[in-house]
């Protein structure tokens, strides 16, 4: 396997951070539609396939598990939405707000800190992963302006690039068992897969299924021709 160069992971951490911190990126419906179909190609063909491959290396009885778990990533972010959006803006100051910022903020906080695990598969499959995470928030509007004031979301998007850094430092200082790293990857793929899709299926989200689908075909060749 290639050496894959230490300041590599670390900048792409960066980059995410970046992306977050920058909030709402000005792209046309056809192009965040094609970020969010990219996003969710690279679960589909590359990280649940890999996960389910590595189910004999890890002890564990069954690639089940890893399937199990992205579905409780996927149940949990939809139970969060739920009850975001049964709260009006005349609740904007309340609790459940705090709950999903925190919760996104661990989100964010995964994906940084697998971004550091994710260097050991070398260069290309660093460069996918971080690939797919940065069209991601690209494409994500961020569910937290739903039903808040546009200054709490301006202030949670710092907060999310700031969870991105945090998870990159404990990456780089705490290694987990390769099991546990696994894990958090599949309930990470869960949560992608929620949080693309309530974003493209609200008709007033001004999705693009066009976009979309040449998104998801496109990254999606892209992986099968490296794989």
């Amino acid at each position: 396997m290639p050496t894959t160069p230490a300041w590599l992971a670390p900048l792409l951490v960066l980059g995410l951070a970046a992306v977050h911190a920058r909030g709402r990126w000005p792209l046309r419906n056809p192009w965040r539609s094609a970020a969010a179909g990219a996003s969710v190609a690279y679960i589909f063909l590359h990280l649940m396939p890999q996960l389910a491959a590595a189910e004999a290396a890890r002890g564990v009885a069954s690639e089940v598990v890893f399937f199990a778990l992205a579905l409780a990533g996927l149940v949990t972010f939809y139970g969060l939405e739920h009850a975001l959006r049964r709260h009006d803006e005349g609740r904007a100051h309340s609790s459940i707000f705090h709950l999903h910022v925190a919760a996104f903020a661990l989100y964010s906080l995964t994906i940084g800190y697998l971004m550091m695990q994710r260097e050991e598969e070398g260069v290309l499959s660093l460069l996918l992963y971080a690939g797919a995470m940065a069209l991601h928030f690209l494409a994500s509007d961020s569910s937290l302006r739903v039903g808040h004031r546009a200054a709490q979301a301006a202030r949670a998007r710092y907060v999310l690039a700031g969870a991105v850094l945090l998870g990159g430092a404990l990456g780089a200082g705490l290694r987990a068992p390769p099991l546990l790293v696994d894990a958090l990857f599949a309930l990470v793929a869960g949560g992608i897969v929620l949080n693309v899709l309530k974003e493209e299926l609200p008709d007033e989200a001004g999705s693009h299924f066009g976009g979309f689908a040449l998104g998801a075909a496109l990254y999606g060749t892209l992986l099968l021709a490296l794989e």
